[in-house]
């Protein structure tokens, strides 16, 4: 009797034991069917009436899609995230606006390039395929993003920019559908600097009888449009993001738009939190800041003659006043000089820490962010913005930075100098 019992209770864990793993195997599409409330109706009534059914259900309960037109749907909206190493070293957290992120010139002048375009085209100064071709000065991003968004709305661009810029913007501009006019460095006091001679070429197409359409200047550095893009869509996007919870912004400026319309915003609605400019080497924002007058330790405010900033980093930095900056500068509570070395070794440091990989403004930035945090003290949250990839850096910046090669030996005493 024993020997039959102890065979009866084998068998019956065995049978157990095989019964579990199959409705292991069946469970999930049994569960599926079940909240989907048609694994009756399937079997009751056929697949093709249950399809049906769900179709309708799904009309019923579910918003409509919506499907957003051309690639300047792109623009904006862009991820806000944690910096995990910097966040760590500081004991505060540091944020990350990504811009690069953009999807229509991979950059935070996708926003620009986009709002000089509309406010042009609602003031009648743009129709499009008419022939009217956008001209514009720049370094390179806003390039860029103009060439893709002209093409989407209806244009032709033509860009001027300064010979010494990483040449794979002018190539990524050109593979854009936009003219490329490689110039010389110059002060802004010559009419050969790259601004003054777009600003030129816009007056001789409108000029020319024989030319369609007219010339636009998109005048990055002076219009309104460059910080209000910023001002209704950075600055409510970084509120949002944090919940109304940030203590410091910080961003470098080149026209100055960024910082700018951001401040404006953000100072609407939270008053004490601390606007901070990020400098590189060469540029004079940092005294304008500091003690209100444009310098440097070489020349006075407007008598520069030479190449507009003295550093290996590109976007942001200027040696002039500019309507942008102006327009926000009372607001700038404090401003961070950044040395070319400090933010090559930020960028590096970036790589290999987290897996991130910027272009040079951005490591001005992150350096900017890096020493605010140290300086206000653990437990803060500050946010700053990562205009750009590396990958259009990669013949100067880049190469200055060199690759880590599967190392990981950036010190934090190499970003602090």
């Amino acid at each position: 009797m024993e020997n039959p019992q102890r065979l009866y209770l084998l068998s019956a864990f065995f049978a157990g034991v095989l019964l579990s793993l199959g409705f292991k195997e069946f469970y999930p599409d049994l569960l599926f069917r079940f909240r989907r409330g048609g694994y009756q109706n399937e079997h009751l009534e056929g697949s093709t009436t249950t399809q049906t059914k769900y179709s309708e259900r799904l009309r019923n309960q579910c918003t409509p899609f919506k499907i957003s037109e051309g690639i300047e749907a792109s623009v904006g909206n862009t991820p806000l995230f944690k910096i995990k190493s910097l966040s760590r070293v500081t004991g505060c957290e540091i944020l990350a606006k990504a811009e690069f992120l953009n999807g229509a010139g991979g950059s935070t002048k996708d926003r620009v390039a986009l709002n000089v375009i509309k406010m042009a085209e609602e003031r009648g100064d743009l129709t499009p395929y008419s022939g009217d071709t956008i001209y514009e000065g720049t370094v390179g991003s806003t390039g860029i993003s103009l060439a893709a968004l002209c093409r989407s709305r209806g244009y032709l661009a033509h860009i001027c920019m300064p010979n010494d810029q990483a040449v794979e913007k002018s190539d990524l501009i050109l593979k854009l559908g936009a003219e490329v006019e490689r110039v010389d460095p110059a002060p802004i006091v010559d009419q050969e600097q790259f601004v003054n001679k777009a600003r030129l070429r816009a007056e001789e197409h409108t000029a020319d009888p024989n030319r369609d359409g007219r010339g636009f200047f998109a005048d990055q550095f002076e219009t309104e449009a460059n910080w209000r893009a910023h001002f209704e869509g950075t600055g409510p996007e970084i509120l949002e993001q944090t919940n109304g919870s940030l203590d410091a912004f910080v961003a470098g400026a080149g026209t100055g738009g960024t910082i700018s319309g951001v401040a404006l915003f953000l100072k609407q609605h939270l008053p004490t939190v601390k606007i901070v400019l990020a400098d590189p080497q060469g540029s004079g924002l940092y005294n304008r800041v500091k003690f209100g007058v444009m310098f440097d330790s070489k020349e006075r405010e407007g008598t520069r003659r030479r190449q507009q900033v003295d550093t290996i980093v590109e976007g942001v930095g200027i040696n002039r006043v500019t309507a942008n900056f102006e327009a926000g500068r009372p607001l700038v509570d404090d401003a961070v000089r950044v040395t070319d070395e400090q933010a090559v070794a930020m960028a590096r440091w970036l790589v290999e820490q987290d897996g991130i990989f910027i272009g040079s403004s951005s490591a001005v930035n992150c350096v900017a962010a890096l020493k605010t945090a140290l300086q206000m003290g653990s437990g803060h949250r500050v946010v700053t913005v990562l205009c750009d990839s590396g990958s259009r850096h990669l013949s100067k910046f880049w190469a200055h930075a060199g690759s880590s090669g599967g190392r990981s030996d950036t010190k934090l005493e190499d970003i602090l100098g």
